[in-house]
């Protein structure tokens, strides 16, 4: 048999060689790829607890992600947007994720956005002085389960039922008109309209500082998502709490900020802060292991209270539908 000869050899090496390197480069080339070439496609509404999230927007963390926030009007149409896979999250009131979570498996509770203590609020007309007065009233609210358990809380701190007060199903981008039409009496409202209805004389009835730690926001994703883009979801995750830190340390800077978008005063979104508790990353890692059960025990009354008035269709674990992954691995120097 007639051996290669050196060129021939040195030949053979180099093409060993070329190809060992281009499967290497292959490798690498796919493991680099992106898990999910679309945006992670993220609804958010009018509530301020949301707001961190534009603002890590704003500030460019999610630059190397693709991250997309999604606007709705309010949560009833983030609920539908999520049933049909229009977008892979959302911020929500723990009761619309509660509500989603009855019916399909996939949705995960990522992360605490915030807790409500004052911001939503049940403002009447100027006659109307207590919440005993809007007995056989008009009560506009958004048509949510959260709608309906915050003016049923409020209507059982003071000896009433909602057999009492005449409901009537209205947006919140419609709250402040049908406020000033007086086609209502009183609404349940939050965010941007309510320093516009107080502008017009509204009284204050009730507000969610009344009921601490019932009104709770949370992120949630869909377990598709988890699976298929981890690596956006962690950078949403990080951006938030970066976000916060900001808003922190530059309030008024922030604000102004997100005053452009929201198209309000910087004043008027301080001040609908003061209305939450915003969640920092350390309160978050305390509520997920459950070193503080505010969150879990709260959520299980919660889920009690919305059995018996059948705002929930079934009984739910809410540890079930917590991931703790992200917070676990958070890092506010990282976007």
């Amino acid at each position: 048999m007639k051996r290669a000869t050196k060129p021939q050899w040195r030949k053979y090496l180099k093409y060993l060689i070329f190809s060992f390197m281009t499967g290497i480069l292959a490798i690498a080339l796919v493991n680099c790829t992106p898990q999910s070439s679309s945006p992670l496609r993220i609804g958010i509404n009018l509530w301020p607890g949301y707001e961190t999230l534009y603002l890590a927007e704003d500030l460019g963390y999610y630059d190397n992600q693709p991250i997309k926030l999604v606007d709705y009007p309010s949560g009833t149409e983030e609920v539908r947007a999520y049933r049909n896979n229009e977008i892979e999250g959302a911020g929500l009131s723990i009761d619309q994720a509660l509500s989603i979570a009855a019916t399909q498996e996939n949705l995960r509770i990522i992360a605490i956005m915030d807790v409500s203590n004052g911001a939503d609020v049940i403002l009447g007309q100027p006659e109307i002085t207590n919440i005993k007065a809007l007995k056989g009233k008009r009560v506009g609210l958004e048509p949510t389960a959260l709608g309906s358990f915050f003016i049923a809380r409020a209507l059982e701190k003071n000896g009433m039922s909602v057999k009492d007060i005449q409901i009537v199903s209205i947006e919140p981008l419609e709250h402040e008109q049908a406020y000033k039409q007086r086609k209502i009496d009183a609404v349940v409202t939050f965010g941007p309209p309510v320093a516009k209805i107080l502008e017009a004389g509204a009284k204050v009835l009730f507000d969610s500082s009344q009921i601490p730690g019932e009104i709770v926001d949370v992120l949630a994703v869909s377990t598709d998502a988890i699976a298929n883009s981890p690596e956006s979801i962690q950078s949403l995750v990080n951006s938030r709490f970066r976000a916060l830190k900001y808003l922190e340390e530059n309030p008024q800077e922030a604000a102004t900020r997100i005053a452009k978008r929201t198209q309000v005063t910087p004043d008027t979104i301080l001040n609908a802060f003061k209305g939450i508790d915003q969640l920092n990353l350390e309160e978050n890692q305390k509520l997920f292991n459950q070193n503080d059960p505010a969150f879990v025990e709260g959520s299980k009354k919660l889920i009690r209270i919305m059995l018996e008035k059948k705002l929930l269709p079934k009984d739910i674990d809410i540890n079930t539908i917590l991931d703790d992954q992200f917070i676990k691995n958070a890092n506010l120097s990282t976007p």
